[in-house]
């Protein structure tokens, strides 16, 4: 470590959401740690002119990256990790833009990044911005049968003193902390995910680069988890994305002499959503966008949904 005071860059992507946005950097203001710097990518949001120039008067020390189209969560974190690479970045944070954060979360992802030299990613406890108190990600089980596990999912934390740094098997985009070493190693983020699956598939492929994942329980955020969810329940293009991409991670990730079994269960699953929801007038869209999905996987269609 070339210092005790790392230079970070911490990067959030935007898509029309100043409200939250803006939130988020205000929390950063107040945080203890002093070596950062913040990149903000808006991806073409509606009101991009007048977002862009509010973020110029009251945040002039950002980088901002006013895109003309959306480049999707992996493509507009990339290109945040980019510019960090270029400018001697020692760690890169992806961050959501609908979190808030305690002032010495990044302090603790530093500290135990500096205890653990093998560690290549780390992740802090999130809560429920709306529970405050009740966890929505902390260290996370990932299995092939079963997906992706947070660990404690709604129950209140009972130990917010804990400092124990644990191993996990994944870290969640909404707070991940890289080190830059990883990015040399292993590159960026796989844009053929657009969205959802890209912060499991990086976590997949650190892990086989050799790099340990660790979760630091002293870190604390909060994400605004229930309008996230929301939107997946009344969106059907999340189902697009959600099941291509399913698809996709365990191509990339999966061992070969379980990869047939998978195929087989998932489209067992999804055939039973189809079926579900083809008999629903309100998500009978939905139902389409399921078959689109594996449709579009086996054509190797990847990236931004058209339509």
């Amino acid at each position: 470590m070339k210092t005790n005071h790392p230079k970070i860059f911490i990067i959030l992507v935007n898509y029309n959401g100043e409200k939250d946005t803006l939130e988020c950097l205000d929390s950063l203001k107040k945080i203890t740690y002093k070596n950062y710097k913040i990149l903000l990518v808006d991806n073409a949001s509606k009101n991009q002119k007048e977002f862009v120039l509010k973020i110029q008067e009251y945040f002039p020390e950002i980088k901002v990256f006013a895109q003309k189209e959306n480049t999707g969560f992996a493509g507009g974190n990339n290109i945040g990790i980019d510019y960090a690479i270029k400018n001697q970045a020692d760690y890169i944070l992806l961050l959501n833009n609908d979190t808030k954060v305690a002032p010495d979360f990044l302090d603790k992802l530093i500290e135990a990044s500096q205890k653990n030299p093998k560690g290549g990613l780390f992740a802090p406890k999130i809560y429920f911005y709306d529970k405050p108190d009740v966890i929505w990600h902390a260290s996370c089980k990932f299995s092939w049968a079963g997906g992706g596990k947070p660990m404690q999912y709604m129950k209140k934390d009972k130990n917010k003193s804990e400092t124990k740094i644990k191993k996990t098997e994944y870290v969640s985009g909404c707070a991940m902390l890289i080190k830059k070493d990883v990015v040399q190693k292993i590159g960026k983020l796989n844009e053929e995910f657009f969205m959802y699956y890209e912060d499991t598939d990086y976590s997949l492929r650190a892990k086989k680069a050799g790099f340990e994942l660790f979760y630091v329980p002293s870190s604390h955020i909060w994400h605004k988890v229930s309008q996230s969810t929301k939107k997946a329940m009344t969106n059907p293009k999340i189902h697009y994305y959600h099941v291509r991409n399913a698809l996709l991670l365990s191509k990339r990730n999966a061992p070969k002499p379980i990869l047939f079994g998978i195929y087989i269960w998932s489209f067992y699953l999804y055939l039973k959503q189809i079926v579900k929801y083809i008999f629903l007038p309100k998500r009978r869209t939905s139902a389409k966008m399921i078959m689109l999905a594996i449709q579009d996987f086996y054509k190797g269609k990847f990236g931004k949904l058209t339509l």
